[in-house]
């Protein structure tokens, strides 16, 4: 069960050095790619990759894309974060795991239970009353959030792909998929500098070390919480959904002063309905 605290609130931390960035002239950019500079030494200190065993039949066109898509996200989540708050942006990075299981749907012909099909209608009013606005004279940027469930849906299908691929530890893939993404980064960072003229931020690149070892550290305990609890996976999948969007809220509105309406919190009960119930549907197919 230490893991998977652990594992909540490295996550849980990582939304909240963007929010504490806010307070200083910092690049969202450069913090992103220092978070895969450090994330990619501890990937191969804890988990040394097997790179000689990655060869032209290696899922590439998987890793490009999760490479490409994993910093922009990133940046994604780190706007919404500014402009709609933790609570609301990492509720809605969790319910982007409904995503992955419309894609077993829609793609893979997955059978649907009565339990799953409830759970999506459950989430959709639920989505819907996160992202409401506070006041009429607040602007919604609801496309952020929205932007952010879709990008991590996406992300953990494609994962899923990867994990299907044996002839690579996973450890291994998530590797490649790190240095594709901080090659992509180094790019942005070179033409932030040399074109747009935006010198390199030491702040920037402290809060990227920090970004980077606690996003790798939220994958590290993940791991480690379904190696303990091998045989009942579903109290991860729930304990890590739920203890974010629980954590992350009272992060939200007790250190941050987010503002929430009665909709929003009617939404947030409502999301971690949707994953109880998805989480009950995995025991009666």
């Amino acid at each position: 069960m230490l893991f998977l605290i652990l594992s909540i609130l490295c996550s849980v931390t990582v939304g909240a050095i963007f929010k504490a960035a806010r307070q200083y002239t910092i690049s969202n950019i450069q913090i992103v790619a220092s978070n895969y500079v450090f994330a990619l030494i501890l990937c191969y200190l804890s988990f040394p990759p097997d790179v000689n065993s990655i060869g032209a039949e290696a899922p590439w066109s998987i890793y490009i894309a999760i490479g490409v898509l994993l910093p922009a996200v990133f940046l994604i989540m780190a706007a919404s974060i500014k402009h709609m708050g933790i609570v609301k942006t990492d509720a809605a990075q969790r319910l982007s795991l409904f995503i992955p299981i419309l894609a077993a749907w829609l793609i893979f012909r997955e059978e649907f239970n009565i339990l799953k099909i409830t759970a999506f209608m459950v989430a959709l009013p639920a989505l819907v009353l996160i992202l409401s606005k506070y006041t009429e004279s607040t602007k919604n940027r609801w496309g952020y959030p929205a932007a952010v469930l879709l990008g991590y849906g996406v992300i953990d299908v494609l994962f899923k792909q990867i994990a299907t691929y044996t002839s690579l530890p996973y450890t291994t893939s998530l590797f490649v998929v790190f240095g594709i993404a901080l090659v992509i980064m180094i790019g942005v960072v070179v033409y932030e500098v040399l074109i747009s003229k935006q010198p390199l931020n030491i702040r920037s690149i402290l809060f990227g070390a920090l970004v980077g070892i606690f996003n790798f550290g939220n994958i590290l305990f993940y791991l480690k919480a379904h190696q303990e609890f091998a045989d009942n996976p579903s109290t991860v999948f729930a304990g890590m959904n739920m203890g974010v969007i629980i954590i992350g809220s009272l992060t939200g509105i007790f250190i941050f002063k987010e503002k929430l309406t009665k909709m929003n919190y009617i939404g947030l009960f409502l999301a971690l309905i949707a994953i109880v119930l998805i989480v009950m549907s995995q025991h009666y197919k």
